[in-house]
């Protein structure tokens, strides 16, 4: 389960800028996950609170913004919604569709006290 390591990753995400915003607590915490970023929410929802427990996040609100996966075909130029990471264009066929958004996990927003 490596949505362990990505709520390993958020934690020092929230440390640091727990320190640069004087933070005591962290309130909630928005995370944009992109639909081909490989990450299941529910596994993340647990790998969170696993380990933000005993932290100064400890039982902060997890929000989870899913956003969708776009690609490029390559030989139409076709910008395509993409909800997997390999597929046909949908407008010449071509499998040579890469992925230019969706892919990747951030941190959106953090709110503290």
């Amino acid at each position: 389960m490596h949505e362990l390591s990505l709520a390993e990753n958020v934690m020092r995400i929230i440390e640091d800028e727990a320190i640069t915003q004087q933070f005591r607590r962290v309130r909630s915490v928005t995370l944009e996950i992109g639909k081909l970023a490989a990450v299941e929410p529910e596994a993340m929802r647990f790998a969170f609170d696993a380990v933000t427990r005993d932290t100064l996040a400890a039982g902060a609100r997890l929000e989870l913004i899913e956003t969708p996966g776009q690609g490029s075909c390559a030989d139409c130029a076709a910008t395509v919604a993409m909800d997997e990471v390999l597929m046909l264009c949908p407008q010449c066929g071509s499998g040579r569709v890469r992925v230019i958004g969706g892919d990747r996990m951030r941190v959106l927003e953090l709110e503290g006290e």
